[in-house]
């Protein structure tokens, strides 16, 4: 599974994403959490009106399960530092990882999420972020992770997740390539953040 060493860079972290996306295991995962559920066995005798529950092909408990996991995921719960927070080198964020418990990466997108909107999306070649602190899709990541929003795992994870995303919707290159793409805006970015969180959530991760 991915390395436990932080990427130094968005173009990094795309590559490891890459990689991680283009394995065996990452691809016998996805197919493990996305594939739908085998329904149960029809019963063998005709329901009496009355008994409800026999006209039922899955368990309650699994059609709750299902139910919830349609929902949303909930936001993140804690702000960004501010304007200043964006535009101060990283490595003066690194005390805010000390002691901050583990998170599913559908939950650091969604924190990676608050960084483009808060701090702004920008699609400058190969820059983490601009003059105003606004970063890329993968340097929102990067930003999130810094900022003690899950483990290099999983960030490495979460953009995973976005390259399943991006070749859902028929993108056959990397994270940055797409960032950069004429036309490209932040409402894109933000949309593409969005249906990798539901996909995400919906896998349980």
């Amino acid at each position: 599974m991915p390395t436990s060493i932080a990427p130094i860079s968005p173009d990094t972290l795309d590559r490891e994403a890459a990689a991680l996306f283009e394995s065996a295991t990452w691809q016998r995962i996805v197919t493990d959490w996305t594939a739908p559920a085998r329904p149960a066995p029809a019963p063998e005798r005709t329901p009496e009106p009355a008994d409800w529950r026999a006209l039922l092909t899955v368990s309650v408990d699994r059609l709750v399960a299902d139910a919830l996991d349609a929902l949303p995921p909930s936001a993140p719960v804690e702000t960004l530092p501010g304007r200043i927070g964006a535009v101060l080198p990283d490595r003066l964020h690194a005390w805010r990882r000390i002691g901050r418990p583990e998170l599913r990466p559908s939950v650091h997108l969604g924190y990676a999420r608050l960084v483009l909107t808060e701090w702004g999306w920008q699609n400058a070649p190969y820059k983490l972020r601009d003059a105003r602190g606004a970063r890329c899709v993968c340097g929102a990541l990067l930003a999130a992770h810094r900022l003690g929003y899950g483990s290099a795992d999983t960030m490495n994870e979460a953009a995973a997740w976005i390259m399943t995303e991006l070749r859902s919707q028929g993108w056959g290159e990397l994270i940055g390539p797409w960032n950069r793409a004429p036309g490209r805006t932040a409402a894109d970015a933000v949309g593409l953040l969005d249906a990798t969180i539901r996909r995400a959530a919906h896998a349980g991760r």
